[in-house]
């Protein structure tokens, strides 16, 4: 092993969107949090809105502009990617539930982003649904329990949801009469006095019920009221969703893949996140961003989806890779219940970004000590060796390629 080769400290980015926890991200990234601010997001990428910061021979440069001086660092992913990091790492804590959202496939990405741009919509604009040309699928291991709505359920099982809720008993024709995609059209068009007829008697049964059972739909319904609508009415069509779509626990070390056209959303907990490097939201509800309900449905899977919890392939006695059909990313989990030596004589084909989530490890190439919260860069074709101290997670986000 070259001894001289480096591991680069690298720093994230904080996104502060109100949906965030107070304190998971600070107390990782061990930053003090004395106002209260929602820490949402850890963002370690090279997008626009986010990019991270680099450190080489003491200087701080970002991420992006040093992949640009040193394009070799992402060594065999240049050819299906080009000289950028193809994938986004993040660490998120959903304190409020997310917004119903789906994203688009590469295709729906490119030319959506091209249409807008000839239309002269400002990338800032708060109406922008294309915020770039790429799709964004995503995979997700959580860190704590993990709740979030993923896909449509079947026909048969939102069929007896409808017959079992007084609320929704004008909805079982029209499910009958025209399937999933026939209602969920109609309820995410119905002006916002009719949302408001549907959704009163159900918020008025759960403003009074005493809800624990996270399992259950109403419990999330329920907070959803409270969250975006009062008593007075204006409820979020999003509610609707909430019993539409697969309501899915993760618990801590699995976790789950969303691609294109899956509806979902986050409902609380925290996860480590990787994506392609895109920031494409089409949003439908249970949000104050900005909502367009024919560019959500334009972009949805409407056939019903059994949701699959990725228990991670084991490669050895500590390692685990989260595979998915995305050829932008791997999410891969290492963790060391023992102090170890881990050494990787033979250098990685792509890039690779490393989080220590817990414990610390020191580099054997120079010593460098990486503790909890930190992250680094190792360049492609770049052979380390680290000594890890017992109860060490590492979580490292990598482009696969074939051997």
């Amino acid at each position: 092993m070259k001894k001289n080769e480096t591991l680069y400290p690298l720093k994230g980015v904080v996104q502060h969107y109100a949906w965030g926890g107070y304190e998971y991200i600070p107390e990782l990234i061990q930053q003090e949090n004395p106002d209260q601010e929602p820490f949402a997001e850890l963002w370690m990428g090279v997008h626009d809105r986010g990019p991270a910061v680099l450190t080489d021979g003491g200087e701080e440069v970002l991420l992006s502009d040093w992949l640009l001086a040193h394009p070799s660092a992402l060594g065999a992913s240049r050819t299906q990617f080009g000289d950028q990091l193809p994938f986004l790492f993040k660490v998120l804590d959903v304190r409020e539930m997310l917004s119903i959202q789906s994203h688009p496939t590469k295709e729906q990405a490119e030319k959506g982003f091209a249409a807008e741009n000839e239309a002269g919509v400002p990338l800032s604009a708060h109406h922008r649904n294309f915020k770039d040309d790429n799709h964004k699928p995503e995979v997700m291991v959580a860190l704590t329990d993990f709740w979030l709505l993923h896909g449509f359920r079947s026909e048969a099982e939102i069929a007896a949801t409808l017959e079992s809720e007084p609320a929704f008993s004008s909805l079982h024709p029209l499910l009958k009469e025209s399937g999933i995609y026939g209602l969920y059209k109609t309820i995410m068009e119905w002006p916002q006095e009719q949302v408001d007829e549907v959704l009163q008697p159900l918020q008025s049964r759960l403003s009074q019920a005493h809800l624990t059972d996270k399992a259950h739909p109403d419990f999330w319904a329920k907070r959803a009221f409270e969250q975006y609508g009062g008593e007075d009415g204006d409820y979020d069509r999003g509610i609707f969703s909430i019993y539409l779509f697969n309501l899915v626990h993760i618990p801590p070390g699995k976790g789950i893949f969303q691609g294109a056209g899956i509806p979902h959303a986050y409902l609380e907990g925290v996860n480590v996140e990787l994506m392609a490097n895109s920031d494409n939201v089409f949003r439908g509800g249970l949000t104050v961003k900005h909502v367009d309900v024919p560019m959500l449905l334009s972009h949805l899977k409407f056939d019903a989806v059994t949701p699959e919890v990725l228990e991670g392939e084991a490669l050895n006695s500590f390692e685990a890779a989260y595979k998915t059909p995305a050829a932008d990313f791997q999410l891969n989990r290492l963790y060391f219940p023992e102090r170890k030596i881990y050494y990787k004589p033979e250098p990685p084909k792509t890039a690779e970004i490393v989080l220590v989530t817990e414990g610390t490890v020191v580099s054997g190439n120079n010593g460098q000590v990486f503790a909890q919260g930190e992250a680094f860069f190792i360049p492609a074709g770049t052979s380390y060796e680290l000594d890890v101290e017992e109860h060490t997670t590492l979580f490292k986000a990598l482009v696969p390629v074939s051997s």
